[in-house]
């Protein structure tokens, strides 16, 4: 899992609550985090493999969002590989791991593996906290229409700039002057504590607004597009609707209890004594959100890609042939072109008919089938309503 107390144990002379959670069943407790991101990864990767059945199509240029949902899939599959290597060497070299807690010793192997790895785990899990803000900003300018697959570089800039600069921050406070006198004090704590949650709570904050924002804009393109509100543009503002709740619940169920235990590890710092018999529910409540954290932070993975595109099956079609990737939806890329990117199940066999179109329905028409990508209902009812599409 990700917790800045893997950070924290690399230091000899780590604090009492860090030893309370880290040395509790540690054998379990890394069995635990290998099978949960086991299967997370396996399941990530089922979801994103194309599937037998469906049909080949011309591949269009992914859009902006496709690419973020992407980028956030591999963030969870990179740090779940982290987690898996992390947890097997504790598990296989018990005595190689036992040497971090030598003070002054000799081998820096140890603690080299200790910080590099918890770096890894924080660092991919930190990036793709960034990737969802990103992913709720960048919702938000599409219905504006002030975002396009242009933005993409910029997201790259912010995401892992900020990822690496606040990693790399927290890191050195947490590690100076050097790891034997680290934790002499919460001003060497405090700040890693804080550069490491920044990402999540700002998603935990702000990104409901910004979903909220971009349900009230796609309700208003919506209603602008022909003029009416029908039942067909209800529903499918509907979907994209559950589709933000879905994304914010997972994200919710995966990372409260990180939260929750670093609320009450940190209270037990504050005290004097954190063995006293009137701390005991206190310790057994941050002992059980320590397991907790290490079945549902790698789950995130899997949990997001039902979230992004549902269940997608189990019929996995390896070979290769030119398709559509199961991630890649609509793009505006190709307005003045001769085809038209057609959304997931979109049928080939459309009738022609008149071509009357204009820029900003079409603009509108992309926004949404951005917003709804992967979402096969939505799909179907935009093709059917959309002037656009009956065009073609």
């Amino acid at each position: 899992m990700a917790s800045p107390r893997l950070e924290t144990y690399c230091c000899p002379n780590r604090d009492a609550a860090t030893r309370l959670v880290m040395n509790f069943q540690p054998e379990v407790f890394c069995g635990v985090c290998i099978g949960s991101a086991s299967v997370s990864l396996l399941l990530t990767i089922l979801q994103l493999l194309p599937k037998k059945g469906q049909s080949p199509r011309k591949m269009p240029k992914a859009s902006s969002s496709s690419t973020i949902l992407l980028l956030i899939s591999i963030c969870d599959i990179l740090g779940g590989l982290g987690m898996i290597f992390r947890s097997s060497v504790w598990l296989g070299f018990p005595g190689f791991i036992a040497n971090i807690s030598v003070v002054n010793g000799t081998d820096v192997w140890p603690s080299a593996f200790c910080v590099g790895s918890a770096m890894w785990i924080q660092l991919l899990y930190s990036a793709g906290f960034w990737w969802l803000f990103c992913y709720a900003v960048d919702s938000y300018l599409v219905v504006r229409r002030s975002a396009g697959l242009s933005t993409i570089v910029l997201y790259h800039m912010m995401t892992w700039g900020l990822a690496v600069m606040l990693c790399v921050e927290g890191i050195a406070l947490l590690y100076y002057p050097s790891l034997s006198s680290c934790e002499n004090g919460l001003e060497h704590a405090v700040p890693h504590y804080i550069t490491t949650y920044a990402p999540l709570l700002l998603v935990l904050v702000v990104n409901p607004i910004l979903f909220r924002r971009t349900v009230s804009a796609v309700a208003s393109l919506l209603k602008g597009r022909q003029g009416i509100y029908t039942e067909n543009e209800r529903r499918l503002g509907t979907e994209i609707q559950i589709r933000f709740f879905k994304i914010m619940l997972v994200f919710i169920i995966c990372w409260s209890s990180n939260i929750i235990n670093e609320s009450l590890l940190f209270y037990l710092e504050m005290q004097p004594d954190i063995s006293e018999m009137h701390l005991k529910n206190i310790r057994s409540a941050a002992l059980i959100t320590w397991i907790i954290m290490g079945v549902l932070n790698p789950m995130q993975g899997f949990l997001f890609t039902l979230a992004f595109y549902g269940w997608t099956g189990w019929r996995v079609d390896l070979k290769w042939r030119k398709r559509e990737i199961p991630w890649e939806s609509m793009s505006s890329s190709t307005v003045g072109e001769n085809t038209y990117p057609s959304p997931v199940n979109y049928q080939s066999n459309i009738h022609d008919s008149k071509k009357v179109t204009t820029t900003d329905s079409q603009q509108t028409d992309d926004a949404i089938s951005m917003l709804s990508e992967g979402n096969t209902s939505s799909d179907d009812r935009l093709t059917r309503s959309s002037p656009i599409y009956q065009g073609w």
